[in-house]
């Protein structure tokens, strides 16, 4: 009898690269942030503002700082996809999952050519929303779609994973090789083509998968009419308990350490690391570069945490909550102290917030998986639980701001 579950190496490089994909868009806005709000700079007279907020247009902080930070950037980026998570888990079963993959790739083409040719700031924040969209509704999407294979979660996180440290590294590259955010921007059009490709043409689906039709039109097809009834009834109750599965199997106990590494590290990212590198010092020759390049190894250390499954299993998240709460707590110190003495320090304390950062990701969702039984209750579960990284994203957002207000007048 066919189980609709399908395993195999085959599928976990399609996951693989179905997760690089989906997050690409999402991780090259983060790092084009800077270069985002760097050219509206440029096109408006900004001088007389940044005079008035940071004092004179020779920039009397001693750090250096935007005039807005790239949390403005970060929460555009974020804040759909909490949305989408918030809500989505109740009712996405309605869209099959080959139009919820057009849809996603259609989102982020339009986001790639919005920012890149954007004339405006809120084009630019535009375009960072509809990656956004992309992302939130590709990973929601893709974590359930993990239930109908047997071993790609890893195939999955690695994936993502990759999609931070490359998108990041080949955003670094183009930029310094000469090319401008448009033509980056551009060129990286062909990573929502290939997400369509690697979906339709590479991954085989199993039968039980509502690629274009919902579960309950394909449910009507197969039974007989005086089993209708009866399949009905049994889907209400089945829907009813997923609703509470969140609570009654006790999701939060994974959601809520997740949500806490993801708000410390992104505070870390988008609020901590741009002053920690004081334009008074000998290191503001190297800033303009460091800023971007930080991202790379931020996103090089979810990497490899996120592809070490197979190695290590960590069942207690909640220890890598703290070790990042306590990250951003000495970080936050080096910030107001400056007595980090070299930009490399700077650096390992990055690489360490991603590995904490990508174990905390796969290690929770790996658990989940094999903690939940049910395969339909697993599929909301696997959905509503990627709640968390986005909910501390959006928190730490909020934090960033006026903790960069605070420090860039001093």
């Amino acid at each position: 009898q066919d189980t609709g579950v399908y395993s195999g190496a085959s599928h976990t490089s399609d996951n693989q690269l179905l997760g690089l994909c989906n997050n690409f868009a999402y991780v090259v806005m983060l790092s084009a942030a800077h270069d985002i709000l760097e050219k509206q700079e440029s096109r408006n007279e900004t001088a007389s503002v940044r005079e008035q907020m940071f004092g004179n247009s020779s920039n009397s902080s001693i750090y250096d700082c935007n005039p807005v930070s790239t949390a403005a950037v970060l929460l555009a980026d974020i804040l759909p996809t909490l949305f989408i998570k918030l809500f989505a888990p109740f009712v996405i079963h309605k869209m099959p999952y080959g139009i919820r993959v057009l849809f996603c790739a259609i989102m982020a083409a339009t986001s790639f050519l919005l920012v890149s040719f954007s004339s405006a700031v809120w084009m630019s924040i535009l375009g960072v929303i509809f990656a956004s969209i992309s992302s939130g509704l590709g990973e929601l999407s893709f974590l359930s779609l993990t239930v109908y294979f047997s071993s790609v979660l890893e195939g999955w996180g690695s994936g993502t994973g990759a999609a931070g440290l490359i998108g990041a590294l080949l955003y670094s590259v183009l930029i310094q090789a000469g090319l401008s955010p448009r033509v980056t921007l551009l060129i990286m059009l062909v990573v929502p083509f290939t997400m369509v490709v690697s979906y339709f043409l590479l991954l085989v689906c199993p039968p039980s998968l509502p690629q274009w039709r919902t579960k309950d039109t394909e449910y009507a097809a197969l039974v007989s009419e005086d089993r209708q009834q009866l399949l009905d009834s049994s889907d209400e109750e089945d829907q009813t308990v997923t609703e509470l599965d969140f609570c009654e199997q006790g999701l939060w106990r994974f959601v809520l350490p997740l949500g806490v590494v993801y708000l410390t590290e992104y505070f870390i990212n988008q609020g901590l690391v741009s002053p920690l590198m004081p334009s008074s010092s000998t290191l503001s020759s190297l800033h303009a570069v460091s800023e971007t390049w930080y991202q790379t190894l931020y996103q090089l250390g979810v990497l490899l945490s996120r592809s070490s499954l197979h190695c290590v299993k960590i069942r207690k998240v909640w220890i890598l909550s703290v070790l990042q709460t306590l990250n951003a707590v000495f970080l936050l110190f080096a910030v107001r102290y400056l007595f980090l003495p070299t930009v490399w320090l700077v650096f390992t304390f990055i690489l360490y917030e991603g590995l904490l950062g990508g174990a905390a990701y796969v290690n929770t969702f790996h658990f989940i998986s094999k903690e939940v039984k049910d395969n339909r209750h697993r599929e909301f579960s696997m959905a509503a639980a990627s709640i968390g990284d986005s909910l501390g994203i959006t928190v730490a957002g909020l934090i960033s701001l006026p903790v960069h207000t605070y420090f860039c007048s001093l």
